[in-house]
């Protein structure tokens, strides 16, 4: 036990302070909690610093043998991740979540005069997606803001170039509340509508600085016109449009079935981390360690990781994404070398992952090996009871009885430091008669 938590503490200490997700793990390896952190070393530590109220979190730490990590850039892409992660696992101490459950996103859809809308199903039909989001108040903030500023139809019609000169359809109540152009009966042209599409397309891919800029004069306004409560109003919405952010490394609707390799190293070391990304999102990271033995090149070490992982993992991913080109081509699968956009995200992130497991492991070489504690124990012994040797081999002997009645006794025996329970014994005293420890002694050794 004392040995499982020193192993944990150790593993604690080489915890990055950023934001990220954390694993725990059984004795048999198996993942049994997923959890996120603004602070992974802070957070994994508090589940050892105290003792818990609620018996069922005690019981997962008496559980928990092994620690591992993924680094994240915010704590929204941790939220997320950990989302992917549960409904992937379905560790024993997690909520269950159910797959039909997912986070939102903001649509524009692919059709004659595009409708902007939310929408928690992703369909492959060319539409543009942007997201996920992890709050459902900033994404109903966003399509308001929309809505304000853009004056964009909600109705569902078929807006094509003939149903629209055909004079298919009636003004609705929307234009008439001065919310809607009213495009379907032709008094907003196409490229007028599109113009402001592409303008909420840069709001939704993070360029909204100019919308902030916006709302920062207009809540001016309303606080020098006495307005508090709209001036409060608007300033909560620039709260989180200024924490928005469009994009996520954790889940992207244009990346499918994709694996990442990165790779750190050191003299001695190449270090290669590997995330697969699945219908989008990432679901599993994977870190590990080559030794050095003929100053292998780092595309020589590289391609004996990609080899191995996939090979153990049984990946069947169309795409690799590394950070360099390698000699060597993977059948049925393409190799991305990429300089931008949303796969060079991806191999920073694993890069991120890479470098503090290299950290974490130069970190434990560089301490002073600690003696075991067992020969810690024996040398202590030895230093207390004046021995001129070790004592590796211990017999303890001990006897009691009922009011000089039914003696007995019993040995438990010590090697190396630990109890051998195979060795133990229990004696019945026969020879001696009335309370006297001496003579059961005697008998027994």
């Amino acid at each position: 036990m004392t040995d499982r938590i020193e192993q944990l503490k150790k593993q604690i200490s080489g915890l990055p302070s950023g934001p990220g997700v954390y694993q725990y793990f059984n004795k048999d390896g198996l993942i049994i909690y997923v959890g996120k952190a603004k602070n992974l070393k802070k957070r994994v530590a508090s589940y050892f610093n105290k003792n818990h109220e609620n018996n069922k979190t005690a019981i997962l730490v008496a559980k928990i043998f092994t620690i591992k990590h993924i680094v994240v850039s915010t704590e929204q892409d941790a939220l997320l991740l950990e989302n992917n992660l549960i409904k992937k696992y379905q560790p024993r101490y997690n909520v269950l979540l159910k797959d039909d459950k997912s986070f939102p996103w903001i649509c524009i859809k692919n059709e004659p005069f595009p409708r902007v809308f939310s929408t928690r199903h992703f369909v492959k039909d060319g539409s543009e997606y942007f997201g996920p989001f992890t709050s459902v108040r900033l994404v109903r903030i966003i399509l308001d803001l929309v809505k304000q500023l853009y004056k964009l139809r909600t109705c569902n019609h078929n807006l094509s170039i003939q149903n629209v000169d055909s004079k298919k359809f009636k003004i609705c109540l929307e234009h008439h509340l001065g919310n809607c152009h009213a495009p379907c009966v032709g008094k907003q042209s196409e490229q007028e509508y599109l113009k402001a599409i592409e303008d909420i397309r840069k709001i939704l891919k993070g360029n909204i600085h100019s919308v902030i800029t916006y709302m920062k004069s207009l809540m001016q306004e309303f606080a020098e016109d006495y307005k508090f409560e709209e001036a409060q109003h608007v300033k909560d919405k620039l709260v989180l449009l200024e924490k928005f952010q469009s994009r996520s490394t954790i889940v992207s609707p244009t990346l499918n079935n994709i694996d990442v390799f990165s790779f750190e190293s050191d003299d001695n070391n190449g270090y290669i981390n590997f995330l697969k990304v699945v219908n989008g999102a990432i679901i599993q990271s994977h870190t590990i360690e080559l030794k050095k033995k003929l100053n292998e090149s780092k595309e020589e070490l590289l391609t004996l990781a990609v080899i191995d992982i996939r090979r153990r993992l049984f990946s069947n991913s169309t795409e690799i994404i590394l950070p360099f080109p390698v000699d060597y081509q993977i059948e049925g699968a393409k190799i991305t070398i990429p300089k931008r956009g949303e796969k060079r995200m991806l191999l920073d992130l694993s890069l991120r992952n890479a470098k503090y497991f290299a950290i974490d492991r130069r970190k434990q070489e560089s301490e002073p090996k600690k003696e075991k504690r067992e020969t810690r124990v024996l040398n202590r012994m030895r230093d207390d009871l004046q021995l001129k040797e070790l004592p590796i081999h211990i017999e303890c002997f001990d006897n009691s009885n009922i009011q000089g009645t039914h003696p007995v006794a019993s040995c438990v025996v010590f090697k190396n430091g630990k109890p051998s329970k195979r060795d133990y014994r229990h004696f019945n005293i026969k020879t001696v008669v009335g309370p006297d420890d001496f003579g059961s002694m005697k008998e027994v050794i």
